[in-house]
């Protein structure tokens, strides 16, 4: 194959090669790029129901604190 390759590229002119070494180019960079996987839907809506909850419970106790300061500040 690279026999070939080379057959092809010494019949190609200054210009044409010039393209040839920028497809190499970006072969070499898109080699290198990180595919992304895929998302699993199923398991993102478990961690967005399992995190909405928690935020409640934050929530929750949040107000529970505030409604307490503020008998505290009626108080005083």
């Amino acid at each position: 194959m690279k026999e070939l390759i080379q057959q092809e590229l010494e019949k190609l002119d200054r210009e044409q090669l010039k393209q040839v070494f920028e497809f190499i180019a970006f072969l070499k960079f898109r080699a290198r790029l990180v595919t992304i996987p895929a998302i699993d839907e199923t398991n993102l809506a478990a961690l967005y129901s399992e995190f909405a909850e928690e935020d409640r419970q934050l929530a929750e106790l949040g107000i529970s604190e505030y409604a307490d300061l503020l008998k505290h500040e009626d108080l005083v």
